[in-house]
Parts: structure tokens; sequence; C-alpha cells
């Protein structure tokens, strides 16, 4: 089934979310993060989910809940900060969704959130693009859509090799719990 479909009876239906880990146009992109290091997914998620963040300052500057969200895993990821604080600046930052009536929006925040969570488990790697996706086709509609996602698809894959290429000569400090053993 062409990705379209899937996405049109999701819509049909009045999902919210338009994608799911198992959709097949994110399986490949799906293997590839499976047998990577946590802090290489780190770094790839929170790449993107600074794009994400900086298109919500954009559209809502007195807002500063997703920024928040993404500095408080890069201090969690470091070491900088404990679990707990970074938990709750991420599930303000899915909070602010909630406050919105743009379906847009409100994806971008849940892609900005399950970004920062990768810092606590490489499982949430596959919401940023679920929901990033998701913000994309409300923005373009489901008419306009096809090019920008799958370049944007393309894009999670290409960034996800940059970082497999850098990764080895990234220079950061991480959090004890993140140590290679």
């Amino acid at each position: 089934m062409d990705w379209m479909e899937e996405v049109k009876t999701r819509l049909g239906r009045k999902n919210q979310v338009l994608f799911s880990k198992d959709s097949p146009c994110l399986q490949d992109l799906r293997l590839l993060l499976q047998d990577q290091d946590r802090r290489l997914l780190i770094l790839w998620a929170l790449d993107f989910a600074e794009e994400s963040a900086a298109d919500l300052k954009e559209k809502y500057p007195e807002e500063t809940r997703p920024e928040e969200a993404l500095q408080a895993a890069r201090d969690w990821a470091s070491g900088r900060i404990k679990m707990p604080l970074a938990r709750r600046k991420i599930l303000d930052c899915h909070a602010f969704a909630k406050e919105i009536n743009c379906k847009e929006d409100i994806a971008a925040c849940h892609a900005v959130g399950q970004a920062c969570s990768v810092v606590h488990t490489a499982g949430h790697a596959m919401g940023y693009p679920i929901y990033d996706l998701t913000s994309l086709i409300y923005h373009y509609g489901i008419e306009s859509c096809r090019e920008p996602a799958e370049a944007r698809m393309a894009e999670y894959i290409s960034r996800l090799l940059y970082w497999q290429k850098a990764f080895p000569d990234y220079k950061r400090e991480w959090a004890g719990f993140l140590q290679k053993k």
C-alpha cells in the first residue's frame, strides 16, 4: 500500500497522528535506528528537534516550553541535570500541545517531546518522524504533501548516516548512564 493511502485512511478516521512505527514508509528508517548507539540517536533526534522548536518559536514567540524541553534534554544527556527535571520540561512541552488548536503545531510539539525523550530510551527515536511527518501533512495538506514528505523521509535517513559517520569523532560530555560500558 502506498503511504498516502495509509495517511488518507487515518485522516478519514479522524486520527490525529497520521503515521505509526509500523508505517511501511518508515520501515527502512526503523531498521537503521535499531542497532545504533543511543548517544548517536540522541544527537540525531535533538538535531531534528532543534528545527521543530525553532519553527514553533517563530509561530509562538512568547512560548518557551519546546526550547526548554530541548535544553533540558541536552543537559540531561550531558549529566548537568537529573531525569525528573528533564521529564518535567518534556511533559510541559507536550502540555503546550494541548493548549493550541493547530494540528500542525500540536504534532510539532509532540515531535519535540519525543525527540527529547530519546535520552531516556532509544525507543522514542521513531516518535520524532511519526509526529514530524504528521505535522508536515497538516502543513501542506493531503493533496500537496507527497514530495515534501518523501524528501523529509529521505532526510531522516541521510542525517542518521551523517551522524553515523561523525559520531566516532564527535566530542561532548555524556551523563554517566550514557557512557559506553
